[in-house]
């Protein structure tokens, strides 16, 4: 076995092409043995290992510089990086971080999630090192999904103008880039008007009407026509942003791939080689179902078939309750940025396609988009992934709560994602909604006060969120329909006051239901708004009980509690009480499963339970 004897990119050289084909046969093997076991991203890592290997084979890598673009693709270079064995503990709590990470290997430049990123992290690598006089190489490498992506559009702008010396590697695993690249959809009505490009077409068209050939060879035309505008329409449009382009050629032939990069790799300036790869290439459920294999759980590797029953997400909750909203207003619409099925905005799709938009990987541009439906009368609904509405902070205030227009954030994955880790934990969107002039915050506790939640929002006419968690939707009961800034009450006891915001509410029952077998009775309340605070309630818990606890999933830092504490402050009532805020410290989260963070990190029931009971032991003791 090959794949035995590669402890570093340097046992690479002495192989001959025949060897690398079987090698990357056996990562392949690997990824899917261990993927199919721990979950990760599976088909776009699949889909890049002849691209890894040939450049480990030519480049004196950590020397050389190779960066990934949001990390999807990077099992195989971990694999070739001294991490082979390590791989079977992929995404597990102190195991192998399923993205690039700086802290884990000399080999990963970054610690990356989030896409479009990686030609400015190269053009600025590449000019240190023109600054240092150091003439190791730089590679970046980008899918045409996030070439969509604004901040990279403006990196190649920047690159090619500072004509900096970097390699980007386009890797387009068989989508159509002139769709999701707007830039090149402008040059396309650019090529239509060529004299060469229509002299050509005329010709065709006529050569078909005049051997009067049938629809198909007409249809197959077309294709020829598409295939042509392909051909020349990438290369035209990165030369003229000041790259030398090169390709488009197989990325999963070592006998092009090869010679290919050897030639061009010690050109001097920026440089772009357009590959073709398969998404999932070489285990056949995720070739036929790569969206299914992007990011996946544990399957069965014989079928493909996943090993978790499948149940509907809150993604899936949310759609279908904008479906039955929408079927009575037809001015709902529903945006995302290229995650339809992530955010379970497939389903809206599916039901009102002319109402749905998918803008590609442009969070910023979704958000500017949704600005202008909603001053146009439209009630948009953005659904992202907390992490990726980071992205277009801006937006928010400017475009959306300064204009106070009525747009809805849905916010998925909001808290701690898991095994997915740092870059992708939305734990940060509290914090930064909440300081915004003319933001309604709404965090639902289950299922049922999430589609509450909507309807509530969708009636408002000013910006709304509304942050719920990755997982399985669950419904506590206890329902109660919402009003403005108003808190629910679930139980009520005399000794401790918890206040749980969202998710929380579920291990907070669980922590109160600990306290009351062991004869503490608690009051819980369903906080239900960030913001606008239940003012009226928080006065009345502050002036009768001695302790209170609120819990977030979410940072602390510029979170929920701390939201409270200054509420309680400036009432001048922080000092008849003592306050205690649960949630995630003032650090980047490590990566585990949900509820082994909940665990580390004190938000589980048993804990939260055990941290009041100490603390009233601790005031009873200090009393007498």
């Amino acid at each position: 076995m090959i794949l035995e004897k590669i402890n570093s990119p340097k046992d690479l050289k002495n192989l001959n092409t025949d060897e690398l084909n079987i090698l990357s046969k056996e990562v392949r093997d690997l990824i899917v043995t261990v993927v199919s076991k721990k979950g990760g991203h599976l088909a776009s890592s699949l889909g890049a290992v002849e691209l890894t290997i040939a450049l480990h084979y030519l480049l004196d890598t950590p020397q050389d510089t190779i960066i990934f673009d949001v990390g999807h693709q990077i099992y195989a270079h971990k694999i070739l990086t001294g991490r082979r064995e390590s791989f079977v503990n992929l995404r597990e709590y102190k195991g192998l971080s399923g993205f690039p990470n700086s802290g884990e290997s000399a080999y990963d430049a970054y610690i990356s999630g989030h896409a479009s990123t990686v030609v400015s992290w190269a053009q600025g690598i590449a000019e240190a090192k023109k600054i240092k006089n150091n003439n190791s190489k730089t590679v970046a490498i980008i899918g045409d999904g996030s070439l969509t992506g604004g901040m990279c559009f403006e990196a190649l702008n920047a690159c090619g103008h500072a004509q900096s010396d970097c390699l980007v590697i386009l890797n387009h695993n068989e989508m159509s880039i002139s769709p999701s690249v707007g830039a090149l959809s402008n040059y396309l009505v650019k090529l239509t008007s060529m004299p060469v490009y229509n002299r050509i077409k005329t010709e065709l068209e006529s050569f078909l009407d005049h051997f009067a050939i049938t629809k198909k060879l007409t249809a197959r035309a077309k294709k020829f026509e598409e295939a042509l505008k392909g051909l020349i329409v990438p290369g035209i449009f990165f030369e003229e942003l000041g790259f030398r382009y090169f390709g488009p050629i197989d990325g999963h032939d070592f006998n092009k791939l090869i010679p290919t990069l050897k030639n061009i790799v010690s050109l001097k300036g920026p440089k772009i080689l357009h590959v073709i790869t398969k998404k999932g290439k070489g285990y056949k459920p995720s070739e036929q179902n790569p969206e299914d294999f992007h990011s996946a759980g544990s399957f069965n590797t014989a079928t493909g078939v996943s090993l978790k029953e499948a149940k509907d997400g809150y993604g899936e909750i949310l759609s279908k309750k904008l479906i039955e909203l929408a079927k009575e207003d037809k001015r709902i619409v529903a945006i995302t940025a290229a995650m339809p099925k992530g955010t379970g905005l497939h389903l809206f799709r599916n039901k009102f396609p002319d109402r749905f938009y998918d803008v590609g990987i442009a969070e910023s541009h979704a958000v500017g988009f949704a600005s202008g439906l909603a001053r146009g009368g439209i009630k948009p609904v953005v659904a992202l992934y907390s992490t990726f509405l980071q992205r277009s902070f801006d937006q928010i205030i400017h475009d959306v709560a300064l204009q106070n227009l009525g747009v809805i954030f849905a916010i998925d994955r909001a808290g701690v994602v898991g095994e997915d880790g740092p870059t992708h934990h939305g734990v940060f969107d509290i914090g930064y909604l909440r300081m915004i002039p003319n933001m309604v915050c709404i965090a639902p506790k289950d299922s049922r006060e999430l589609e509450d939640s909507l309807e509530f929002a969708l009636s408002l006419n000013s910006p709304c969120s509304i942050r719920y968690p990755k997982g399985d939707a669950y419904s506590l009961g206890f329902d109660e329909r919402l009003s403005l800034g108003k808190s629910q009450v679930i139980c009520e006891g005399k000794d401790v006051c918890v206040i749980a915001l969202g998710s929380m509410v579920k291990n907070a029952f669980d922590c109160v239901s600990l306290l009351k077998g062991e004869g503490i009775n608690a009051s819980l309340v369903n906080a239900r708004f960030i913001k606008p605070l239940d003012e009226e309630l928080l006065k009345y818990i502050g002036n009768n009980f001695k302790l209170i606890i609120t819990i977030e999933e979410g940072s602390l830092a510029c979170g929920f509690g701390s939201a409270v504490a200054e509420f309680l402050n400036k009432e001048g009532i922080y000092e008849k009480t003592k306050l205690i805020c649960a949630g995630f410290p003032d650090e980047f989260i490590t990566f585990a499963k949900r509820e082994k963070l909940f665990e580390l990190y004190g938000l589980d029931g048993y804990s939260l339970a055990g941290r009041i009971k100490q603390v009233l032991a601790n005031e009873i003791l200090l009393q007498k």
